[in-house]
Formats: structure tokens, C-alpha cells, sequence
């Protein structure tokens, strides 16, 4: 019999690019050779004289390469008849989490630095390709979004703890100016001094009116829709949102915003499905992800929270999806009363639960209505008023993020 080769030094394969990432058998056997931890994730090795499966990296002797065959995912090789190794422990990610927590901390450490992928990949020793889906495989997002959210993070506080705006944009890496205003739609939602200022400089014009769930309180900048909100009372919705914009011009101005809530009105009463509202709302990366998806349910229909995450490519991040259907300051426009738990229970309503039902029933009954026959009225199809049977709107965390799947 003769000797089981050793491996081979670990060396970087001739071609890092997703093209040349270990596509083809030969790559793959390079790969495994020279335990080149860059390929783990990209594919898995299975030894048929042992009936075990290994990460590319593996430090187990290696076998004969007529003795193996590669599978792209661990279940294609657990669904052939074979077992983890444990040594490797290849079907968890405990490895996978550590290089993702490695590369945010590259990411986190210096925000005036740029790093690229590839920059990036070297850092944490994978290739940019196979760094690009586990990172949003993981987290949700790819790295460059998680490196721009965190730059609007760090200068959404330094705004907040009143730094100069010139200087809070230097620090927190967006260079010049220009560079600075360019991005700040998608980083804060509304100009940077005014979000310093907690909304100084800005009108905002809003209306409170009675609806069959509630009161609903409309508010509005010159660029469109900052807040849809329900509640008990106009008075308490008014209080909440000048305490959120406490340095801008709030007045009550009904006709300024009749034709938003002419939309909600015709919605709530089942004469509409859809909205044509300019929105201007502050967004992380992640959460307009997660916004995008819930505007693409569809009307009378529901989503679960795990359904969510695994359109977004990242179903572990099912309490983010809660979180960000939770931080939601426009209802109905962006629908989250339409995401339920996986048993089809309701949870985490900030506007409560009440309303959550009755809006959901008022979809599904109008939905059943057959084209050009009048809609039931969705205070008749919810079976809800506003006498008080809707929930109080609360601001503690368990009401605003609730806990979704925990039932499911």
C-alpha cells in the first residue's frame, strides 16, 4: 500500500476571482491539497472510504483523490449518505461567524478608511467573491452597505451630540462635502443639519383624523411623508411627533396633507390597494431591504418573518426583520401589518395588535370581492372601531418588536 500523501504548504490559487473560485474539480482538489481555508464555505469534500464530509481547510490526513467527491452545500452531502467530520465540524458556523465578526471589526475600525473587497477579503484571508455572500449570507447585507450604514451611523451621533457638520462628515469618512449630501438620503433621510437640530429648519405639515381603527396622524415634508401613525387620540399622536422633530416648524395643516390622507382614507375603506406616496424617511441599509420586501406583498396577503429573511438572503436574521418592521414610521405605506409569525399568529404591532387584525381582515375580505361590486367598509370587513377596542399604542420594545417566531 503505499504512503497517504502529505499536504502541500497552503498557497494561494492562480485565480482569486469568482470565475476562478474553485468551479472546477481540479480547483477544488488544488484547494483541499493545500487546506486553503478561503474555499471553506465555497464547497465541501466527502471521502468514501470513511463515509465523512470536510471543510476545504480540514487538518485530517488527506485521503486519495479517487477516494472523494466534492458538493457545493453540506446537505447535498448529508442527503448522499454522509457524516460531518469532527474535527472540521463542517454543517455549523461557528468559523463562518468569526470571519464575518472579523471583517465588521476591519470594517468598524477606521470609518474614514474605504476598504474595497478585495482589500477586505485579504484582511480576513478569503477570496472577494466567496467574503461577498457569506457576509450578506450572514448579516443581510453586503459589505459595502454595512460600510455605509455605519458611516451614517457614526454621523447621525456626532449630529446628535451637536459636532459641526463639516467635521462630523470628515469623521465619520464621507471626505468632502459634496460627497457627504450626495450620500445623505440613503444614510439619514433628511439634510444633515437638520437631523443635528432634530428636524431645525424643517416644516413639517401634518393632520389627525378619525378612521374606523383609530385616529391616523399624516405628516409631511416638502419632499414627501415623514410619518403615518395610529392611536387612541390626536392629541397624544401631535405630542409624539413634535417631541420626535421637538427644533422643527410642526403645524396642523389639513388641507396641506388632504391628498395623502384622501389615499389612506380610500385604502382603510377598501377603495384602494396601493399608495402613490413620496416618502422622506431615514433608513439603515438593512431596513430598507427589509421595507423594499414588505411593499412587495401582496395586497391581501401575508408574509412571515422567516419568509422575509430568506428573501433577503439571510434567514438567520429573523429578529432584524422584527426590528426593522418594528422602526417602520410610515403604516401602511410600508406595509408590516401584512408580516405574521410562521403559525400565522400575529405579533409586534407598534399601533397594536387590534389594528394589525383589522387591517389584515379588511384586506383579505376585500380581496373577495368580485371586480366591480362595492367594497365592504373596513370598519364592517375589521369588525374594529375606534370605541377603544384597539390596543393603546405603546412605545416599550416588547410591543414594538414582539417575538416573532418564538411561537412558530
Amino acid at each position: 500500500m503505499s504512503a497517504v500523501p502529505n499536504r502541500k504548504p497552503a498557497t494561494k490559487p492562480a485565480d482569486d476571482t469568482p470565475g476562478g473560485a474553485w468551479t472546477s474539480d481540479a480547483d477544488r482538489w488544488q484547494a483541499v491539497t493545500s487546506r486553503d481555508a478561503r474555499a471553506d464555505g465555497a464547497f465541501f469534500y466527502a471521502v468514501r472510504t470513511t463515509g465523512v464530509f470536510c471543510r476545504p481547510s480540514c487538518a485530517s490526513r488527506l485521503p486519495r483523490r479517487e477516494n472523494i467527491e466534492f458538493f457545493a452545500v453540506a446537505d447535498a452531502a448529508r442527503a448522499a449518505g454522509y457524516r460531518e467530520c469532527k474535527r472540521c465540524r463542517p454543517g455549523g458556523l461557528p468559523r463562518e461567524l468569526e470571519i464575518v465578526r472579523r471583517a465588521r471589526a476591519a470594517l468598524e475600525a477606521d470609518p474614514q478608511q474605504r476598504l474595497t473587497l478585495a482589500q477586505l477579503g485579504e484582511a480576513v484571508h478569503l477570496s472577494p467573491f466567496h467574503l461577498q455572500r457569506l457576509f450578506k449570507r450572514v448579516l443581510g447585507v453586503s459589505p459595502r452597505q454595512y460600510q455605509a450604514a455605519r458611516r451614517g451611523a457614526v454621523l447621525r451621533d456626532a449630529l446628535g451630540e451637536g459636532a459641526d457638520v463639516t467635521r462630523a462628515s470628515a469623521d465619520a469618512g464621507f471626505g468632502s462635502s459634496s460627497r457627504l449630501y450626495h450620500s445623505v438620503p440613503g444614510e439619514l433621510g433628511m439634510a444633515p443639519s437638520a437631523y443635528r437640530r432634530k428636524g431645525a429648519g424643517l416644516t413639517i405639515r401634518y393632520a389627525a383624523t378619525p378612521t374606523p381603527i383609530g385616529f391616523v396622524l399624516i405628516a409631511a415634508t416638502s419632499k414627501g411623508i415623514c410619518r403615518i401613525a395610529f392611536g387612541d387620540d390626536a392629541a397624544t399622536l401631535a405630542a409624539a411627533l413634535t417631541e420626535d422633530f421637538s427644533n422643527a416648524r410642526c403645524i396642523e395643516d389639513h388641507a396641506a396633507v388632504a391628498p395623502f390622507v384622501a389615499q389612506v382614507d380610500a385604502y382603510l375603506h377598501g377603495r384602494r390597494e396601493r399608495f402613490d406616496l413620496p416618502l422622506d424617511i431615514a433608513a439603515t441599509a438593512f431596513q430598507q431591504r427589509v421595507w423594499d420586501a414588505l411593499q412587495r406583498i401582496p395586497y391581501g396577503e401575508t408574509r412571515s418573518y422567516t419568509q422575509i429573511a430568506e428573501t433577503l438572503g439571510a434567514p438567520r436574521a429573523v429578529r432584524a426583520v422584527a426590528s426593522a418592521c418594528a422602526s417602520n414610521p410610515v403604516a401602511l405605506a410600508i406595509p408590516c401589518h401584512r408580516v405574521v409569525q410562521k403559525s400565522g399568529s400575529l405579533a409586534g404591532y407598534r399601533w397594536g395588535l387590534e389594528r394589525k387584525a383589522a387591517l389584515i381582515d379588511a384586506e383579505a375580505r376585500a380581496g373577495e370581492i368580485q371586480p366591480g361590486a362595492p367594497r365592504a367598509d373596513a370598519a364592517q370587513a375589521g369588525g374594529r372601531g375606534a370605541s377603544g377596542t384597539a390596543a393603546k399604542e405603546t412605545r416599550s420594545a416588547t410591543d414594538r418588536a414582539g417575538t416573532p417566531e418564538t411561537a412558530a
